[in-house]
């Protein structure tokens, strides 16, 4: 179990890093009270690229496939799953739903008159953009690695695909509404980490497929703001006058993604 805790340290660990960058740019804002400052704030750099980034997704991602060949998280795989399995844990499925529990947070608030960073069209357009880059990244690599579930029931277990969504689903609704409020952007997390950890309790993925799945999650939500422009300009029409919405859906053990636009 120490070994266990260790390695939950550093997931949260990535997240207090995120929460830290964000808060120092928080503060500048909150700094802004002369018509003098708030002519001077920087350009909005929600869709730039930045290196920065990068580095957690980077750090996590690379713990993942370090797992697949070093001999010691290979070993902490196995020390984990076979504590869990001591304990006996009843297996539910509330993982299949948590992993979009964020994302349909993002939809519900904005319903209720919480706004985020972006409308209805431009998140939609986001988040159905992340959901692809997150698909297009997991399912071709778990038929390239093909590694072993815990329970035995095939050969598709690193990446974590559930975990990847769920984190790339919390990580879009902290880009929503970091800058409007951090504590309601961070919430996310605690569904994605709930979602990861019974992905093992219910023995379907080593230690080392959720951390690497939550890496590449979070790595398609940066990669879906930063291309936003660029597809927007792509998909063309009047922002004002036309609709689009991508919404992933879950049936039968299927996971999708739905399109529709209206001009």
């Amino acid at each position: 179990m120490r070994k266990f805790c260790t390695g939950l340290f550093l997931l949260v660990s990535s997240f207090q890093w995120i929460c830290a960058q964000e808060s120092d740019s928080l503060q500048f804002k909150d700094n802004a009270d002369s018509a003098m400052v708030l002519k001077s704030l920087p350009e909005d750099k929600t869709h730039q690229f930045s290196y920065k980034k990068l580095i957690v997704p980077t750090v996590l991602i690379s713990y993942g496939i370090a797992s697949l060949s070093i001999d010691e998280l290979k070993t902490l795989n196995s020390s984990t799953q076979y504590e869990i399995s001591e304990h006996k844990p009843d297996h539910i499925k509330l993982d299949n739903y948590t992993q979009f529990a964020p994302a349909v947070l993002v939809y519900g608030l904005n319903a209720f008159g919480v706004k985020g960073k972006h409308n209805f069209r431009e998140r939609s357009i986001i988040y159905g953009t992340s959901m692809m880059i997150t698909s297009a990244i997991t399912i071709p690599l778990k038929h390239a690695v093909k590694e072993e579930r815990p329970d035995h029931s095939n050969r598709l277990s690193f990446p974590s695909g559930h975990t990847a969504i769920a984190f790339a689903s919390a990580h879009f609704m902290f880009r929503e509404y970091k800058d409007h409020n951090l504590l309601l952007g961070i919430s996310g997390y605690s569904l994605a980490v709930f979602t990861g950890v019974y992905r093992m309790l219910n023995d379907k993925h080593w230690f080392g497929d959720v951390i690497g799945g939550a890496g590449f999650g979070i790595l398609s939500t940066e990669l879906a703001y930063w291309l936003y422009p660029k597809i927007n300009k792509l998909l063309g029409g009047n922002p004002e006058k036309s609709q689009a919405m991508m919404m992933p859906y879950y049936q039968k053990g299927n996971v999708g993604i739905g399109f529709v636009k209206n001009f």
